[in-house]
């Protein structure tokens, strides 16, 4: 899937006028309908099937709230076989929007931006549940998970749950990721889905309980591991392509130290700076003498604690040329040349020709808009505000899985550390 894009300068791009916000509709039928049908091969060949927890509870046309997590692309097909004919918006980030914002709005897309604080969109899912009486689907963990397990959900979830005071249901999926993991470049192996619906708190309930409860409880049923699951449950992937890009997620080599130097390819993870190499086997174990780990999100959050303690120590720094576009309308991603992308204590901050100077506190967001093979571009960082975006693309191959474990873990030594001035 593809992006629209439009050279432009940085000059013009600021110049351009931002769009105003319309509030959502109610998605439309035939539209409904037609993605119902669209969805049907992808449900027979994955074999699709769901369990119900307590969906009687809520009633046949009460509006509710569906937090679902975020696997792959085929997520909405599934959400789609599993509610229809059951009207439900859906929040969406705004770059869905490029190119075809008319076609999003008829679909009850409502959009924001990932990682970016947009008051608008409580107002808009209020908007849509109380007004338009239509179910509302959110990805609360707003990225694809990059190691099958959650990515961090956004605290006091629970405040936001009592606001819109509508029932809250959860769909956990498993295969969805196996099947197609962000690293694997899009290339769909053959495994089965299955997901669990849950109704997580009825609207009395969630009056009953407190954020902290509600917060807890969310933290529970997003508490998945689809590596662990593939192994538990004996799933085998045959595809010989099945560690393509996995360096994406395990960059740096546990041996020698070397960053940016593993390459997935085939079967195999190698690092070419020591020649290490390991095998992901057909149950999603990966396979070594010697091996520093069998398990990939064990290597992932190994690769977490060795940034956490990079930035206590004050040694932590990204510092990468990068081809920017930028987002400022649902016309095009904007591409305005090259610059220079640096991370560190201090925050990001992009420079680019034409006076492009940005900066962004740690403290702007819990976590980071970072992905792979963005619409066929490349990998991206992506940073901004409410007025624009900045999507960077590292030219020297530098990790973006790096840059948003560092983004989360600095937010946290922050925070730690603001409390304890205060105290």
């Amino acid at each position: 899937m593809k992006i629209k894009t439009k050279p432009s300068t940085y000059p013009e791009v600021l110049a351009m006028k931002r769009p105003k916000r319309a509030k959502p509709l109610r998605p439309n039928r035939v539209l409904q309908v037609l993605i119902r049908l669209l969805s049907i091969p992808t449900m027979l060949k994955t074999h699709f099937r769901y369990r119900k927890h307590g969906m009687e509870k809520i009633g046949k046309k009460e509006p509710m709230l569906i937090l679902m997590n975020h696997s792959s692309f085929t997520d909405l097909k599934l959400a789609h076989k599993i509610f229809f004919p059951k009207r439900f918006g859906i929040v969406c980030t705004t770059d869905g929007f490029v190119g075809m914002s008319w076609l999003m709005r008829l679909l009850g897309c409502i959009p924001t931006q990932k990682f970016v604080s947009d008051v608008s969109l409580v107002a808009d899912m209020e908007y849509m549940l109380k007004k338009k009486k239509c179910s509302v689907l959110m990805f609360p963990e707003a990225s694809y998970s990059f190691d099958g397990t959650a990515t961090a959900l956004p605290r006091k979830m629970g405040v936001l749950l009592k606001k819109l005071g509508v029932p809250v249901v959860t769909v956990i999926t498993q295969g969805a990721f196996a099947r197609d993991p962000l690293y694997n470049g899009l290339q769909l192996r053959k495994v089965d889905v299955q997901a669990d619906v849950k109704c997580l708190f009825t609207a009395q309930e969630l009056k009953e309980h407190t954020v902290a409860q509600i917060d807890a409880a969310l933290d529970k049923e997003f508490g998945f591991d689809n590596f662990a699951w593939q192994q538990e449950n004996g799933v085998v992937i045959d595809e010989p392509f099945r560690a393509d890009g996995l360096h994406r997620i395990l960059y740096k080599c546990p041996h020698c130290g070397a960053e940016g130097k593993t390459v997935g390819k085939g079967v195999m993870l190698t690092c070419t700076a020591c020649g290490k190499a390991y095998e992901l086997t057909q149950l999603g174990a990966l396979a070594a003498e010697d091996a520093a780990f069998t398990h990939v999100p064990d290597w992932y959050a190994w690769q977490r604690s060795q940034v956490k303690q990079s930035l206590e120590e004050g040694t932590y720094r990204l510092d990468t040329p990068v081809r920017i576009g930028m987002m400022v309308n649902y016309k095009a991603i904007y591409m305005v040349g090259d610059g220079r992308l640096t991370h560190d204590e201090t925050g990001f901050r992009l420079t680019g020709s034409h006076g492009l100077d940005y900066s962004q506190s740690p403290l702007a967001s819990y976590g980071l808009y970072a992905d792979y093979h963005w619409y066929e571009i490349g990998d991206v960082i992506c940073i901004g505000n409410r007025d624009v975006l900045y999507y960077c693309f590292p030219q020297d191959g530098a990790p973006v899985a790096k840059a948003r474990l560092a983004a989360e873990e600095l937010y946290k030594l922050k925070k730690r550390r603001r409390a304890a001035v205060s105290v």
